[in-house]
This record gives structure tokens, C-alpha cells and sequence, in this order.
């Protein structure tokens, strides 16, 4: 599926801007990820932000705990940062306004420990008069006494609650460029709470599980959460949030939006059959070469899909919906695109054929 073609499932929602980048409505849904460098320290904090550009992020989240920090905000936009930047902020709403003259491109805010509803209208005029949205972030760990005791837990109707709780707020000083984004470490609930305001509202909404986990099971957790949720055609913006290097995520949100067969951006996608005693071939190897070497390819923003299969049963027949593949023989694999074989190669130059062959089916 193509965007075009998932936008005809997709609930309708508000667009907006965030920079260069425009969310929601018909947009392509786009993929955000955090800096873990310490905002303080702008050549760390830049060489991060430019490696999760080039990784393919969209959007970069930052935590601002200070007044000062804004600082390094103005200084990586003085920089020549374009990717649009989110200050993260937390109980100070001077740290907001100090990011608005900054000239950052959101505010995410929890407006519950802004405090006072004056300090949070602040926020709210200052964003309006910059053009800034605001996105609220309910995390099920931290929800207002007053809901947490009517609902007992933080249960999917007590994060929905909290989330209009705090639009509401923000609709009372006449702001509405708002982006709502419900999270926990409970996938399920996580999954319910944002089918719940999907329902009720057009607000973007920004998909995530936090506290996932690590690599391997943080990916895990993000593909049932906000995967089950792209299916259904909700969501604008997303974070696979992992226990590792910030790039991670990006590279495991790219793989979830394949997944869930949304294909708005160019890549190659790999499928591998997962060997069976019929297999006479290192086709674990080959697959983990392979993609290694799929890495540093250019597809050029188109989407390719490239089939790594074990033998003859599960070569170009079942694999015939592959672009290019190689299926596994005694010591040879066989080469081929959209199932019509191109010619056998030896198994040590199957990585390196197929690679060519790749290469050559994007030139074309």
C-alpha cells in the first residue's frame, strides 16, 4: 500500500506545521525521535541531530529542563539546523516561552504541571502569536490525582480523559493547534486510549509506547501498539521508543511503517524465509549480509523489495511478488526478479550478485 492509497482508511484529522513539516490531514505520517545528549552541550547535541537526520527522522524532540537550555536551541538554528526541533518541557513555563523566542517549532507540555491556568495561557499566546503547535503528552505514569482516583488506574478512559482535559485548557485561551499524544508502557491500553480519542476528536494525534523497552523487545511492543493503530488508519506522527541509540528507533519505525504497508518513503524491504532442513545454504548468513550491505544503498525514494529465500519451494514462486531475489541450492543460489530467474551464482557471491543486481533494478 502507498500513501495515496492508505490516506482512503485514514481518520481525518486537522493538519498542521511543525517547521518544514506538515502532519496530519493527507500528510505522510511522519517519524520523530529524541536526542539523549545533554541539551547543554551543542556539538554533541548537533552531531546527533544531524545523524538522525540523515537516518531518515522527520522530527526531533529535545528536553529543555532550563531557561538556559533554550540557548542551544538558538544556537542550532543559527547553525543551519532545518529539521524541525520540540522542546520538551516540564514544570517551568518561563522554559516555553524562552524556547518560542528561540525559535523552536513545538512545544510538547504536560499542561497539568505547568501550574497556574495564567502560566499555561501564556504558553498558549506565545505559541499562537509565533505560529508554534503544541503537543500535550499524557503518559500513563503521571496522570492528575483527580482522574487517577476517579478511574482507579490509569486505565484507557482515564488517559482519554486526561488528554481532552488538557485541550480543554488549551481551547480556553483560544488555542487549537494542538497535537494529542496518549502513552504507556501497557501497549493494550496504550492501543484503547488513543482509539477512544481518534473517535472524539480531529486533533493529530502522535503514536507511541513509552518505556518499551530495548532494542529488541522495545520493537516488539511499538509494532503491536502503534502498528494495530496505522492498520486501523490512526496516527499522523510516530516514536518507536527504544533503550538504545536514538538512530535505532528510526531505523525500526521506517521497518513498522513497511510493515503496516504504508510506503511513503523509498527503502528496501527484505523478506527472508526462516530455513527449514530443505535450506543448504547459510542462509542465515547470507540474510545478515545482505542486509548489512542493504544499508549503504540509495534507492533513489523508491520502494524495493528484495527476497533472501532458502531453496527451490520458497525461491521465485513463492518470492515471485519480490522485485530481485536469490533462493538457495547446494552450494548456488539462483537469481531472480519477480520470479523469472536470471542465472545461478555460487553461494560465496550471492550477497555480492544480488547487491548488483539491486543497484541495477534501481538504475532502471
Amino acid at each position: 500500500m502507498i500513501i495515496t492509497e492508505y490516506n482512503k482508511i485514514r481518520r481525518a484529522s486537522k493538519a498542521l506545521s511543525i517547521g518544514n513539516i506538515a502532519i496530519g490531514g493527507q500528510n505522510p505520517i511522519a517519524i520523530q525521535s529524541m536526542t539523549n545528549t545533554d541539551t547543554m552541550d551543542v556539538e554533541a547535541t548537533y552531531r546527533q541531530i544531524a545523524a538522525l537526520e540523515a537516518a531518515g527522522c522527520d522530527i526531533v524532540r529535545l528536553a529543555v529542563p532550563t531557561v538556559e537550555g533554550a540557548e542551544t536551541i538558538a544556537t542550532l538554528k543559527k547553525r543551519g539546523v532545518s529539521i524541525p526541533l520540540v522542546a520538551d518541557i516540564h514544570f517551568d513555563y518561563r522554559i516555553a516561552l524562552a524556547c518560542v523566542r528561540a525559535g523552536i517549532d513545538k512545544i510538547r507540555i504536560n499542561p497539568g504541571n505547568i501550574g497556574a491556568e495564567w502560566k499555561v495561557a501564556e504558553v498558549a499566546h506565545a505559541c499562537s502569536d509565533a505560529g508554534i503547535p503544541i503537543r500535550i503528552g499524557v503518559n500513563g505514569g503521571s496522570l492528575e490525582k483527580h482522574i487517577l482516583a476517579k478511574h482507579g488506574a490509569p486505565t484507557p478512559e482515564a488517559l482519554a480523559e486526561s488528554a481532552f482535559f488538557h485541550a480543554e485548557l488549551l481551547e480556553k485561551f483560544a488555542f487549537n493547534d494542538i497535537v494529542l499524544s496518549v502513552k504507556t508502557s501497557d501497549t493494550r491500553n496504550m492501543i484503547l486510549a488513543n482509539e477512544r480519542i481518534a473517535a472524539s476528536c480531529d486533533y493529530p494525534l502522535h503514536l507511541g509506547v513509552t518505556e518499551a523497552g530495548d532494542a529488541h523487545l522495545g520493537s516488539i511492543k511499538s509494532a503491536i501498539g502503534i502498528g494495530s493503530l496505522l492498520c486501523r488508519g490512526i496516527g499522523d506522527t510516530i516514536r518507536v521508543s527504544l533503550t538504545a541509540d536514538p538512530v535505532c528507533e528510526i531505523e525500526s519505525a521506517k521497518d513498522l511503517l513497511a510493515c503496516a504497508g504504508i510506503f511513503d518513503r523509498g527503502g528496501i524491504e527484505i523478506v527472508s524465509c526462516p530455513t527449514c532442513g530443505r535450506t543448504k545454504v547459510d542462509l542465515i548468513a547470507l540474510a545478515a549480509a545482505f542486509r548489512r550491505e542493504a544499508k549503504t544503498i540509495d534507492t533513489k525514494g523508491k520502494r524495493i523489495k528484495v527476497a533472501v529465500m532458502g531453496c527451490a519451494v520458497n525461491g521465485p514462486g513463492e518470492a515471485r511478488e519480490a522485485d530481485v531475489g536469490i533462493a538457495g541450492g547446494i552450494g548456488e543460489a539462483l537469481l531472480f526478479r519477480h520470479g523469472v530467474p536470471l542465472g545461478k551464482v555460487p553461494e560465496r557471491e550471492a550477497v555480492s550478485a544480488l547487491i548488483r543486481e539491486v543497484r541495477k533494478f534501481i538504475e532502471e
